[in-house]
């Protein structure tokens, strides 16, 4: 009988000759196999749909939340935007072969350095299908073979959708292997990925922090990650408090439960009584319970909101994505007190700042060491799509190799091309 690990080997073996083949697959080719599988996608609506049902069915049974039911999901008109958004990428420029850099030494030697792909991506991921399609799409785009492990939550609709996907693949002479989904959800397969370094280059996990560590405790490659989403906005002295409001409205309000949602709001002492007296209030309207400082509840207080809408905020607060209708507000004096307070609490993932002052926003974006860093806008557009690289892998928050939303580019390296006539090192 065939183990777990074995199965996973053979995936590791099978993805590492299909990326061989995929490496020297011309834009073109690459082109035509993404314009395929959003072709099979539209054909396998009735299976899709019906192994989606499943799942659907399944959810139930185990009480997930109505939030939770939505992002799993799948209907005629979802399977559509997915096929669109795979041939969106098909029409993306593709980064391999490009020349990033190029020069001549002295000796005449010329060097260039050249965009290649990565090899084989793991992608470990929970709960929504459409990742299936996102993740191995740009992988294909980029020459990359890709091994997918979903969440137990979609493990049916993912098998549809990997199935098809690797039908595109075949039908415009790309390996069908280009694209394996482990069709499990045992946990082990977690750990046996983890540890084919042999195989793959760099795994990516997306998913809730148990999964994450997981991954980084037992992985023997690279791993691109982000742990956490505590984004932070910081209201400063000479803010627009109307836009203030905007802003922290969107991206509290707007979709709670993803990881670019804001979860602390600092306040500088200056414009405190207005804030809460404005966007305060309209967030306690939209049903959003505020977890303040002390400072901050003696001036909220006074406006005599709902006691369920306004708490005193335990420094955990400051530490926590809430990913819900929950805010940490905070007091602060300066924008020095900000920045120290961002560095300390954050997760580095989206913080932004909403001032009319040119100045103090020019340190902010300086000084703020985080992924992603906004001046007067909300941190929703932390997302691949809004940045204009077409889908994404997900958002890191490391420093190597790729930092904020990971899309094509992201998902290449590069190595160095040497043109001699001749020469010796002496």
């Amino acid at each position: 009988m065939t183990t777990l690990q074995q199965q996973i080997e053979d995936f590791g073996r099978r993805a590492r000759a299909a990326a061989r083949v995929l490496a020297r697959a011309t834009s073109e080719q690459k082109n035509q196999a993404l314009k395929d599988m959003a072709d099979e996608i539209v054909a396998a609506e009735p299976e899709i749909l019906a192994a989606n049902a499943k799942d659907l069915e399944k959810a139930q049974e185990d009480g997930l939340s109505g939030a939770m039911i939505d992002r799993l999901t799948l209907n005629s008109k979802r399977l559509l935007g997915m096929a669109d958004g795979i041939r969106q990428v098909a029409q993306l420029a593709d980064p391999v072969g490009e020349t990033i850099k190029e020069w001549t030494r002295p000796n005449g030697l010329r060097i260039s350095k050249v965009r290649v792909p990565i090899g084989v991506v793991g992608i470990i991921y929970e709960s929504r299908p459409n990742v299936t399609s996102d993740a191995a799409v740009l992988c294909t785009k980029t020459g990359n073979a890709t091994i997918l492990r979903g969440g137990r939550e979609s493990i049916h609709s993912n098998i549809a959708i990997a199935a098809a996907l690797g039908r595109g693949a075949d039908k415009a002479g790309l390996p069908s292997d280009s694209v394996l989904l482990v069709p499990t959800t045992d946990r082990e397969a977690v750990r046996a990925l983890c540890s084919m370094d042999k195989y793959l280059d760099v795994i990516v996990p997306r998913g809730g922090k148990g999964l994450i560590e997981t991954v980084v405790s037992h992985a023997r490659m690279p791993v691109i990650k982000h742990y956490d989403g505590i984004c932070i906005i910081y209201v400063d002295a000479q803010a627009d408090l109307k836009m203030a409001e905007d802003i922290v409205l969107n991206a509290k309000v707007q979709r709670p439960g993803v990881c670019n949602a804001v979860e602390t709001v600092l306040v500088h002492s200056a414009v405190a009584e207005k804030f809460f007296e404005t966007t305060g209030k309209a967030l306690w309207e939209k049903g959003v319970q505020l977890r303040c400082d002390e400072r901050g509840l003696a001036i909220a207080s006074k406006l005599q909101p709902a006691a369920s809408r306004l708490v005193a905020a335990t420094s955990e607060d400051y530490r926590t994505e809430f990913l819900d209708l929950i805010l940490a507000v905070k007091v602060v004096d300066s924008l020095e007190d900000a920045v120290e307070h961002i560095e300390e609490h954050g997760s580095h993932h989206s913080d932004g700042i909403v001032t009319a002052n040119e100045e103090a926003a020019e340190q902010f974006l300086r000084e703020v060491d985080s992924a992603t860093v906004y001046w007067n806008a909300s941190t929703r557009f932390t997302d691949g799509g809004e940045f204009g690289f077409g889908a994404e892998i997900g958002i890191s928050t490391d420093k190597l190799h790729a930092r904020g939303p990971m899309a094509l580019e992201e998902l290449t390296t590069y190595k160095y091309l040497l043109r001699g006539t001749g020469q010796v090192r002496v």
